[in-house]
């Protein structure tokens, strides 16, 4: 591979760190909106999720820039700093959902709708697939373990998105009213091991590491 090509496929993984930190703006706000519109707290912690989800892909972004200058150069501050940002974002988001799920138990809270968890869902699955595939071969092109360590990451979103349309299909098949705190303790799951891992990865240094 000549040095053009390497330069293309980099930028290529930076314009994919972009479209993950504006997508995930653009999901948790739509999410944020009709989970507390809706009363649903799946979708609003789905919502949550996807902010600090920008914080990580940012870090990202940094990571691609650096590996793309000098790719045997150590993750700097920044790098380092967004995943630490990220999880503690996790274990503050689990432990303000856990506390609501319990508030929702207590009062008997229902969703008045989950039409949104599904469209939004269903949509965030579709870039998240799409995402994993672009950052999946652009790593093995350039024989990169940090990007195609990054499309594995992706997966965890998927998973989210998929916790979200189901939970979202089944209240709405159903209206069975703790669908929805199950969605969410489904969501608190995924964070809490995602807050640890951006805690794992944030003590690891030098070159070889995984994001």
């Amino acid at each position: 591979m000549n040095k053009d090509q390497e330069d293309k496929l980099y930028k290529s993984a930076i314009l994919l760190s972009i479209f993950t930190i504006i997508f995930n703006l653009f999901e948790g706000l739509a999410s944020v909106y009709f989970g507390y519109k809706d009363e649903t707290l799946t979708l609003f912690g789905f919502g949550a999720d996807s902010f600090i989800e920008m914080i990580s892909a940012a870090g990202i972004y940094v990571m691609v820039k650096r590996i793309m200058r000098n790719p045997q150069s150590h993750r700097n501050k920044f790098e380092t700093t967004s995943l630490q940002i990220t999880g503690m974002s996790f274990y503050l988001l689990s432990a303000g959902l856990l506390f609501s799920v319990v508030v929702n138990l207590y009062n008997g809270n229902k969703p008045r709708t989950a039409i949104a968890g599904v469209i939004i869902a269903l949509i965030s699955i579709a870039a998240m697939v799409s995402l994993i595939y672009g950052k999946q071969y652009i790593g093995k092109k350039l024989n990169s373990v940090p990007i195609l360590a990054d499309a594995n990451c992706t997966r965890v979103c998927v998973y989210m998105s998929l916790v979200l349309l189901i939970s979202s299909l089944i209240y709405e098949m159903t209206g069975f009213g703790y669908m929805d705190s199950i969605g969410t303790i489904g969501i608190i799951y995924l964070s809490v091991k995602e807050g640890k891992e951006a805690f794992e990865k944030a003590k690891v240094s030098g070159t070889k590491y995984q994001l």
